[in-house]
C-alpha cells in the first residue's frame, strides 16, 4: 500500500486543486478492502472547497477549517429492506480544510485524504471510531 495516489495529468505539485483531491479519493477507495466495495458502490464522493454556512451550524461547527469530511445519508446499520427513493449516501471532502490540515500537520496529503475519507465511509457502515480505526489499519 502507498500513500502515493495517481494524479492527474498536468498536476504541478502546487496545492491540489478539487480534481487531484478527487483523484486522490479515488486512489484512496480501491485500498479499501475487497468486501467493502459492493456496499460503497453508489456512495457519492464528492470535493468542495468549504462546507456551507447551513452544514457548519446544523453540526455546531463554528469555523469551516474544522470540518474535513462530512457523510450524508442513512448509515447501512439503520436501513430497512423496503426503503428506497432516497438519494444516493454521499461523503463530502472539504479541500481547504483539507490542505489546511496537511499544512499544519504534515502528513501526507494522500495519507490525509484517504483518512478522512475512511472516516466519512465508516459512518456509511454505521461504525464506531474503533471500528474506523480498524478498517484504516486494514487498508
Amino acid at each position: 500500500m502507498s500513500d502515493k495516489p495517481t494524479l492527474p495529468d498536468g498536476w504541478t505539485g502546487g496545492p491540489p486543486d478539487a480534481d487531484a483531491l478527487f483523484a486522490m479519493a479515488e486512489a484512496a477507495l480501491e485500498t479499501m478492502p475487497a468486501e467493502f466495495l459492493p456496499h460503497i458502490q453508489g456512495v457519492v464522493i464528492a470535493v468542495e472547497e468549504f462546507a456551507d454556512d447551513e452544514v457548519l451550524k446544523s453540526l455546531d461547527i463554528e469555523h469551516p477549517y474544522d470540518l474535513t469530511g462530512l457523510y450524508e445519508g442513512r448509515p447501512l446499520t439503520e436501513r430497512s429492506i423496503d426503503q428506497s427513493g432516497g438519494m444516493p449516501d454521499r461523503v463530502t471532502l472539504y479541500r481547504v480544510p483539507i490542505l489546511v490540515e496537511w499544512i499544519e500537520t504534515g502528513e501526507p496529503l494522500g495519507g490525509l485524504v484517504r483518512h478522512v475519507l475512511i472516516h466519512e465511509i465508516g459512518h456509511h457502515f454505521g461504525f464506531s471510531d474503533d471500528d474506523m480505526h480498524a478498517l484504516e489499519a486494514m487498508t
